[in-house]
């Protein structure tokens, strides 16, 4: 889900209870970066909206469109930002300090240019993005820099070019792997809503997002409905064994997960409201194209490299990308 969608439930030690790293802390003032958002969506709106709020470092938008002001939607309330949005990768002066790449999976490399500008090997490039492989999708295009993967909890949904709502669920809004690196990233977050966690498992939650994503996108997005779909009976049986599925690949990934992931992920979609929409489905109705290949796709390739049947997953794949395929067209 783009927007980007939902915590696992987490019970026990690490990765089900990641560290809290950007708790505000008073002992010095970190350096002020330079932190290059490339995508204003759901989830770029977000992060550059309370990164700009809190205005402890440097923050431009890489947009299509020019955008002078950004209006963030919060449950802290509505806050009207001046942001430096620009939409020519020639206008780039200097190297960026940290980039969020914040765009789709499949809209990673037409964010190439901008990439190709703003980093040098001492740049991170921190990839909110869905799906796994973050590293082997962004780092042809990131100019030597360093990436990070980052699996985003909290839900964004964009209202306008220039307006993004922030909802929040859980216990954290996003999550990176208990490294310097993300220790870094987590630190750029200080004194703003957005709670970033560290894991030493972090393979285990990026896998935990993607089931998630595995089931909530594709039945919403077939569907035509909101999240209430999935608490009707006979779909949560249908999405237990298209998680089933998607266990055994993570599995022969050598991915830790428990043995009731199935269950646990369905329980996690019923704490958020059936009004919440998924990032595949407001995609379905506005005619862009869908994320289908970081999602379902990504398991049924990995199953295929492991000899696994996945039947329900590679129907589900099928039917999307007729959707796909389709796009445009009409």
């Amino acid at each position: 889900m783009q927007h980007r969608d939902l915590l696992p439930p987490f019970a026990g030690p690490s990765p089900d209870r990641p560290i809290m790293a950007n708790a505000p802390s008073s002992s010095h003032a970190e350096p002020r970066q330079r932190i290059a958002i490339i995508g204003l969506g759901s989830i770029g709106g977000a992060v550059a909206g309370c990164l700009a709020a809190a205005g402890h470092h440097d923050v431009i938008a890489c947009t299509r469109q020019p955008v002078r002001r950004l209006t963030l939607e919060s449950p802290a309330g509505t806050a009207e930002l001046q942001i430096t949005a620009l939409s020519d990768p020639a206008q780039i002066a200097q190297p960026a300090d940290w980039v969020m790449l914040c765009t789709k999976t499949h809209q990673t490399a037409a964010a190439a240019p901008w990439l190709l500008r703003l980093c040098t090997p001492a740049t991170r490039v921190a990839a909110l993005q869905n799906g796994i492989g973050h590293v082997e999708r962004v780092a042809p295009f990131a100019n030597g820099a360093t990436v990070l993967p980052a699996v985003v909890y909290f839900n964004g949904e964009r209202l306008a070019t220039d307006r993004v709502r922030l909802r929040q669920g859980g216990d954290q809004d996003i999550a990176v792997a208990d490294d310097a690196a993300g220790r870094d990233f987590a630190r750029l977050f200080t004194g703003t809503p957005l709670r970033v966690a560290l894991s030493g498992e972090f393979a285990t939650l990026v896998w935990r997002k993607l089931l998630i994503n595995a089931v909530a996108n594709p039945i919403t997005t077939l569907t035509l409905q909101r999240q209430a779909v999935l608490r009707r009976p006979d779909v949560q049986e249908l999405c237990l064994k298209i998680l089933d599925e998607a266990v055994a690949v993570a599995r022969a990934e050598g991915v830790p997960v428990a043995d009731d992931e199935p269950a646990r992920a369905m329980a996690t979609l019923f704490t958020f409201s059936g009004e919440l929409g998924t990032s595949m489905y407001f995609d379905r109705l506005a005619g862009r194209h869908l994320e289908v290949d970081a999602l379902t796709g990504a398991i049924v390739a990995a199953a295929e490299r492991h000899g696994i049947a996945t039947p329900l997953n590679r129907a589900l794949l099928t039917l999307l990308r007729v959707i796909d395929d389709a796009t445009g067209k009409s």
